[in-house]
């Protein structure tokens, strides 16, 4: 590690007080009624923590268009909580996704996640991009900004893109997608917080200034969560596994774990100086409640 301080890190003197902490949720859209229940009990638990937004995430393809744009404005009207919608331009011309961001700014969404979005033939085939669309993130980040004066997210990856052929290639892309316009980066999870640290130091080297957000993924299922890791490229650590192995049917046991290691991974990166953190809630609101509590952050 450098002795600079790398976007999203803040150092501090011995002695001295730690700056206040920002905290973001990510949320998908329900697609049952007892699920959308699920959701709002959740969010009306983490709303009194005062996160400085709450996205809703967008289904492959635009399928969950509607139901993005319908709970972020009711998040905005009903709680006051900032909110942020997903968007990604796979299988849309540039004309498709501009009149979403349009739709976004007529109803307020003041917030976007701006993401290319997994190939539509699924994960780890080649990306095609619409032949009139968007090609990549830094080209619907600029064509977002060419349409209002949104605050706007992008994904960055602490163990590189599995695309990416190289990690100069992959700290260019994150580079592209801030100067067209991009506010902060927000990681896919991790498990081990020197793929992130070292992520961040090369960014800064790169000459990135933008904040690197880590996303931290509660492990609420760790099958779950570890499919899901394999399936977009982040490792899992035989530690991790070793932790939680013989839990399946265990879940007090699996809670308390799961509490544990996400405590620990926050906890050091505090320590680090980090002073953003981007909840992956899956819908569920106990395991980061526990984490806020843990970093300081009590409802207001």
């Amino acid at each position: 590690m450098t002795d600079a301080v790398a976007p999203g890190r803040v150092s501090r003197l011995p002695g001295e007080s730690r700056p206040a902490l920002q905290l973001s949720f990510e949320f998908f859209p329900p697609k049952t009624d007892d699920a959308e229940d699920r959701f709002w009990g959740s969010l009306h638990r983490l709303a009194p923590l005062s996160p400085r937004f709450v996205s809703v995430t967008y289904g492959a393809g635009g399928s969950t268009r509607e139901r993005t744009l319908r709970m972020v404005s009711k998040i905005s009207s009903e709680t006051g909580i900032n909110a942020a919608a997903h968007l990604t331009c796979v299988g849309a011309s540039r004309d498709e996704v501009d009149e979403v961001v349009r739709g976004y700014k007529a109803a307020g969404v003041k917030r976007i996640v701006a993401l290319r979005g997994d190939p539509a033939a699924g994960v780890g085939q080649k990306f095609e991009p619409h032949p009139d669309g968007y090609a990549n993130a830094a080209e619907l980040v600029a064509g977002i900004r060419r349409i209002g004066d949104f605050d706007i997210s992008v994904a960055a990856y602490p163990e590189k893109h599995p695309e990416s052929p190289d990690w100069d290639q992959d700290i260019d892309n994150l580079k592209r997608k801030i100067d067209a316009g991009a506010d902060r980066a927000i990681t896919q999870m991790f498990f081990d917080n020197d793929d992130y640290l070292r992520f961040v130091d090369r960014a800064q080297k790169a000459g990135v200034t933008a904040p690197i957000v880590p996303g931290i993924q509660p492990i609420h299922s760790f099958k779950q969560v570890a499919n899901f890791a394999t399936r977009c490229g982040a490792s899992v650590p035989s530690w991790l596994g070793d932790r939680f192995e013989g839990l399946e049917d265990d879940p007090e046991t699996h809670a308390l774990v799961a509490a544990a290691v996400a405590a620990e991974q926050v906890t050091e990166l505090v320590d680090q100086g980090i002073t953003e953190f981007h909840f992956y809630t899956m819908n569920r609101a106990k395991l980061v409640l526990a984490l806020a509590r843990v970093l300081g952050r009590r409802a207001v």
